[in-house]
């Protein structure tokens, strides 16, 4: 899966296009060392298929490599959190 970065200011996004839908995890820089996860989409065409996962997922590998902390106030990020503890390293609460 071809996920992609796009960042602008203190905004940034994850998205990945399937089959000509776009899915997409928003967040909002608040500092070097820390970003604000506050929205995952996954059009309809596209649930149940492990793509807000895959984005998950690489949100908490991109935290990993460079060093910074996450705030998971999106809901579906939050519960991903829960789900998955060995992600605690980059979550702060």
């Amino acid at each position: 899966m071809d996920i992609r970065l796009e960042e602008a200011g203190s905004h940034g996004r994850y998205s990945v296009v399937v089959e000509g839908h776009t899915s997409e995890m928003t967040y909002s820089r608040s500092s070097s060392q820390l970003i604000i996860i506050d929205h995952t989409a996954v059009p309809d065409a596209l649930r149940g298929r492990g793509i807000g996962q895959a984005l998950a997922a690489h949100a908490i590998e991109e935290a990993r490599k460079g060093g910074w902390k996450i705030i998971p106030l999106c809901p579906f990020m939050r519960a991903q959190t829960h789900r998955h503890p060995e992600w605690q390293d980059v979550i702060q609460a």
